[in-house]
């Protein structure tokens, strides 16, 4: 039986074509994924990204905790309401998962893990948690909607559904979150364009879907999230990294903090395997194919692979995140084997695209 958020039937009533997404039912597109797209790109869309899980980390061990769990340093976030990007490792440095905390009190932060991942995530935070090392407890918020409102109109079309908030989010920064209108309203996104996630009582998701609609908001399904966080560079859990891949060699190493002497899981083993590839941007010059995940990439340095790939509806080519051999650079030529033919792939730096404008 297939898990299915607070807004299926409302999916269902729209016509939204259904598929089986990691144990859940979720639309994948509303009769276009191209025309998505482009509403994200250069109006406004809408996603319901309510199978992801919010996860409390709260009591006076909070900040000490996710400083040993996670790759990147919660340090940094003095801020209430500030986020950061983060991998959680393994004890071999292998990416357990990728996800987004937010700081709101010392004594209270959030995690949003992905979907696929969140039963195993809850695991091992508890695990960790239940050493009693740390005064710390560990939440799942299961009753929760959580939607994406993306575009460059996302922010005016969310204010005019919801005026009351615009007070509170109105000077919101770009990784920072508040609480307005009964929701929290974070300025964060997986489509290299502005806009909020939201998250809020699971048993508010239709009303709160329907406004923002009204206001101007398209519905979006996964097919154009994944394409659009193609173009944005952006990668995906279970794709471009898992626990087999350090974040070193997943183009993650900005996430890792290895300046300072703090210890976190995973660390030893980072410093000891360092990264054994380049992980970069293709973009494909011959025509005749698409690129796709596991597709062998011939290079002058050796052999890589295709880690996700898609065709691009931004800039009308196909582009594809890839691990490639040491000593590959932005600029260079390979050939990527499509099929039965060795097409040639220009080898660019991500981002593709971000806030609508081609970056390559």
């Amino acid at each position: 039986m297939l898990k299915t958020t607070p807004l299926n039937a409302v999916h269902l009533a729209a016509g939204a074509r259904m598929v089986d997404f990691g144990g859940w039912d979720m639309p994948v597109h509303y009769g276009s994924q191209i025309e998505e797209h482009h509403a994200v790109r250069q109006n406004c869309g809408l996603f319901d990204v309510s199978h992801m899980l919010i996860v409390d980390i709260e009591g006076s061990g909070s900040r000490s905790f996710l400083r040993h769990v996670l790759a990147n340093d919660v340090e940094k976030l003095k801020i209430p309401g500030k986020a950061l990007y983060t991998c959680m490792l393994d004890g071999n440095g292998g990416v357990i998962d990728d996800l987004i905390v937010y700081f709101f009190r010392e004594d209270f932060f959030r995690l949003v893990v992905n979907a696929g991942t969140a039963e195993k995530d809850i695991r091992w935070l508890t695990q960790l948690a239940d050493r009693g090392q740390f005064a710390v407890h560990v939440t799942p918020q299961r009753d929760r909607a959580l939607l994406a409102i993306q575009g460059p109109n996302a922010r005016e079309i969310f204010w005019k559904a919801f005026p009351e908030a615009k007070a509170n989010t109105e000077n919101l920064m770009p990784f920072s979150a508040a609480l307005a209108a009964g929701m929290m309203v974070a300025r964060t996104g997986y489509t290299g364009e502005d806009g909020f996630e939201i998250a809020f009582a699971a048993d508010r998701a239709e009303d709160v879907w329907k406004k923002l609609v009204a206001a101007g908001a398209r519905p979006a399904g996964l097919g154009a999230r994944d394409t659009l966080r193609l173009e944005a560079g952006m990668n995906l859990y279970g794709q471009d990294m898992d626990e087999s891949v350090s974040p070193l060699d997943a183009g993650l190493a900005w996430t890792v903090d290895l300046k300072t002497d703090r210890a976190f899981v995973g660390r030893p083993a980072l410093e000891k395997e360092g990264s054994s590839n380049e992980f970069l941007g293709l973009v494909l010059t011959d025509k005749g194919g698409v690129l796709r995940g596991h597709q062998k990439v011939l290079a002058p340095e050796g052999e890589g692979e295709v880690t996700s790939g898609t065709f691009s509806p931004t800039l009308s080519q196909s582009i594809a995140l890839a691990r490639l051999p040491r000593g590959t650079k932005p600029g260079d030529t390979v050939h990527v084997q499509v099929r039965d033919k060795a097409l040639a792939a220009r080898v660019v730096k991500p981002p593709f695209v971000r806030n609508g404008k081609s970056l390559v």
